[in-house]
């Protein structure tokens, strides 16, 4: 019996179509991650100067707000007459409350947007994937 060359022998047909896709996946995963690894470089000292100016706005920030804190408790002492312990559980909650809007109004902003080219590289993924 003779044997049909490696290139010829018959294939399971579903496993050759799913390591078609894994493939196409795969390297358009490669793709995308250059292009972003294309652009970090691109921009990178933009970022660097940006990421130090915003931490130095944060710094700041902070400074502000525990100084606002710290007036608004003396305020609640003299204005209100509360004890020192009924005035620090009240910014305690306060300040519950604005992190928790904070941090839910930030998750809801922190799902956007993502590159043109990625988005262009996922729709042509896409279309090659379903056959469009």
């Amino acid at each position: 019996m003779s044997e049909l060359p490696r290139s010829q022998e018959p294939r399971p047909r579903g496993l050759g179509a799913a390591a078609r896709v894994t493939a196409l996946a795969g390297s358009v995963m490669d793709l995308h991650v250059r292009i972003a690894l294309q652009e970090v470089d691109r921009e990178k000292r933009r970022l660097i100067s940006g990421g130090v100016f915003l931490a130095m706005g944060g710094t700041l920030m902070l400074l502000a707000l525990v100084a606002a804190e710290a007036a608004l408790l003396v305020w609640v002492l003299e204005a209100w007459e509360w004890s020192l312990l009924q005035a620090l559980l009240g910014l305690a909650v306060l300040n519950l409350v604005v992190a928790g809007i904070s941090l839910r109004v930030g998750g809801m902003l922190a799902k956007g947007p993502y590159l043109p080219q990625t988005l262009e590289g996922l729709s042509r993924t896409t279309r090659a994937v379903l056959g469009r």
